[in-house]
């Protein structure tokens, strides 16, 4: 980080917490300086010039000030606002449960620019890839190798002897796959995996997106995945991810036009006909 007091930034917002009447303190992801804070001065009141430029999930130029414990945003411009991702209310579920993991996983002020460009890449792809499922998969595989976490799916965790193609077991405190004769040890709890689960999940996670994205997968092997990796996430965390209960409600009442109510990280949505209100957007 540079010694001058005053500093821009590339970064998206990746969490907003109010302070007092007007006030927000942000969380931006920077692809030179990690996840960092900044306190934005009356960015709620209606005439603020900055509030728009600061909204949740909007890929700004920031310019800080630096402070004795918080640094100040005194500008910024939006680069990429993620217009068709905010006013869709499936996409928007799947971009907030991706900042939380980068939010999550990640220490403070520790660079990595390539965590920035899967979170971007990842955003910006939400509009437009068919299976959004599949991108989930993909950006919760390579964010875990990034952050040291990149579950063994090579061949067993413990006694590193090659699979059987057949049944095996999942184990997250163990990281990574346990062949049958391991998992009868007991000495680590596991979930079963099918073969062709495991395969597609190595697929997944060695693959790139390019290829990826056009090869066809069963939804019910994305699904398996998908609990793999809870699982995993859950192991490491030692806490579920909140934007999951968003998640899941949007998938279990996706193409209802009632009202859904979901919380999720002290967020209220309400969605009626289409429309809906976001505090953590518009807030």
């Amino acid at each position: 980080m540079s010694n001058q007091r005053t500093y821009q930034t590339q970064a998206i917002i990746i969490k907003k917490t109010k302070l007092g009447e007007a006030d927000r303190i942000l969380t931006l992801y920077s692809p030179t300086m990690g996840k960092i804070q900044g306190f934005a001065k009356a960015v709620r009141k209606p005439k603020s010039k900055l509030g728009g430029h600061l909204e949740m999930l909007t890929y700004s130029q920031v310019t800080l000030v630096r402070g004795k414990n918080i640094d100040t945003i005194i500008g910024s411009q939006t680069l990429d606002a993620f217009l068709m991702v905010k006013n869709d209310l499936d996409l928007l579920s799947c971009a907030l449960y991706m900042t939380e993991m980068i939010s999550q996983f990640t220490p403070a002020e520790t660079e990595d620019i390539h965590l920035f460009e899967l979170l971007l890449h990842s955003i910006e792809q939400l509009p437009l890839v068919a299976d959004r499922n599949l991108l989930l998969r993909y950006f919760e595989l390579r964010l875990l190798g990034q952050v040291g976490y990149r579950p063994e799916l090579g061949k067993c965790v413990l006694c590193s002897n090659k699979l059987e193609t057949s049944i095996n077991s999942f184990s997250p405190s163990a990281g990574g796959v346990l062949c049958r004769s391991c998992h009868r040890l007991g000495k680590h709890y596991g979930n079963a995996i099918s073969w062709d689960g495991l395969e597609v999940m190595r697929f997944i996670q060695g693959g790139d997106w390019e290829s990826i994205s056009i090869t066809p997968i069963d939804a019910t092997i994305l699904d398996e995945i998908e609990r793999m990796l809870r699982s995993y996430m859950r192991h490491l965390l030692e806490r579920e991810i909140k934007s999951i209960v968003w998640l899941d409600s949007i998938k279990r009442d996706h193409g209802k036009p009632t009202q859904l109510k979901a919380y999720t990280a002290g967020i209220q949505v309400q969605y009626v006909n289409q429309a809906y209100i976001t505090p953590a957007l518009n807030s």
